[in-house]
């Protein structure tokens, strides 16, 4: 007599917005081993519309009423930046695996909370850094890993845009949001950096911000906002220093005078050679001429697919790599340092 097939795993989503629309239920729609069972958002009728578009049975304005009668295995956390923290621990007190969208929370106290809990329930904690999926980001890991490039001494994470603030959501609402673009899309290209490292121990980190846009323009690329309620900052710049003696320059910005739309890439400087994250190329220098070792046409856009992907299945058991609960914890020990030094107008040390 053959085993009866496994029932569908229940999956709850936390948070109605574009990221839970455009990824996270986009994702579980195409797996015949998971199914939607509930929808909760503060704003039932965004629930409810979401409930519609990916035909999911119930919907909540109430997250802990939600854990308690759908019942789910599986929950996506999609809430504002403030949130994380409170829904991702109901979620696992509630008994589920849980992928939270970055980043994990409003404070490394919160992220470590987190990680103790997640390990306290036996349960998968995820964030979706997405960036680090990317077979390019594999390819530069494995070339660190087998020392292609040498020692890498100097790496620059940027992620920066011209005048690119979110005219939606909270983005631009420190209270909610935590802060602007080093906790949106910099924390994205930090932990790509950090993950194609290896995740080299910290000795210290120093960073300035700026906000100098944000508070007298009005639009952008990704449309209009109210300048008056404007409090995050438009750009950061920092250097994070390794104990190993190398260093991570760090550029985000939503607004700032620069000549490109838009810029999201990593590059490496080993001694051997040096790399480029999206696409992945690595090169070095003979005798004046660029030598390239190895080039990829294009960068990976599967990247949000293949960190979901590897989430449900490291749920269900496979030894595949997610960005679990520790690098969580140490890319937001690094978010908050990098703020408390442009704060305080000094070095914060992470020894």
């Amino acid at each position: 007599m053959s085993a009866s097939t496994p029932s569908p795993l229940r999956v709850a989503i936390i948070g109605a917005g574009q990221v839970a629309d455009k990824v996270h239920a986009s994702y579980y729609a195409t797996r015949n081993d998971l199914h939607m069972v509930a929808v909760a958002d503060s704003h039932l009728a965004h629930a409810q519309a979401f409930a519609e578009r990916h035909a999911i049975p119930a919907t909540f304005q109430d997250t802990r009423q939600m854990l308690q009668d759908a019942k789910p295995d599986i929950v996506s956390v999609c809430s504002p930046n403030r949130f994380h923290f409170e829904h991702v621990m109901a979620a696992l007190e509630a008994g589920c695996h849980v992928m939270c969208e970055k980043p994990p929370a409003m404070t490394p106290q919160q992220a470590d909370a987190m990680r103790l809990a997640a390990r306290k329930a036996g349960k998968v904690l995820a964030y979706d850094f997405h960036h680090r999926f990317a077979l390019d980001a594999q390819l530069l890991r494995e070339a660190v890993q087998d020392g292609t490039l040498g020692e890498v001494y100097v790496t620059r994470a940027q992620a920066l845009r011209r005048c690119g603030v979110p005219g939606w959501g909270v983005f631009t609402d420190k209270s909610l949001q935590g802060g602007g673009p080093l906790i949106d899309i910099g924390i994205h290209m930090l932990d790509a950096a950090m993950y194609v490292l290896g995740f080299p121990a910290v000795k210290r980190v120093t960073a300035h911000s700026f906000q100098k846009l944000g508070t007298r323009k009005c639009s952008g690329q990704f449309g209009a906002w109210d300048p008056s309620q404007y409090t995050v900052e438009d750009a950061l710049f920092g250097t994070i220093e390794f104990c190993n003696g190398g260093i991570l320059r760090l550029e985000t910005s939503f607004a700032l005078n620069i000549r490109e739309q838009s810029i999201m890439n990593v590059s490496f400087c080993g001694e051997n050679a040096g790399a480029t994250l999206f696409p992945a190329h690595i090169y070095n220098d003979i005798d004046g001429e660029l030598h390239t070792l190895i080039e990829r046409e294009e960068a990976d856009d599967q990247r949000h697919l293949r960190s979901m992907d590897a989430f449900v299945r490291h749920v269900m058991g496979e030894p595949v790599m997610i960005a679990d609960a520790e690098q969580g914890l140490v890319i937001q020990q690094l978010v908050a340092a990098l703020y408390e030094s442009a704060e305080k107008g000094e070095s914060v040390s992470l020894c």
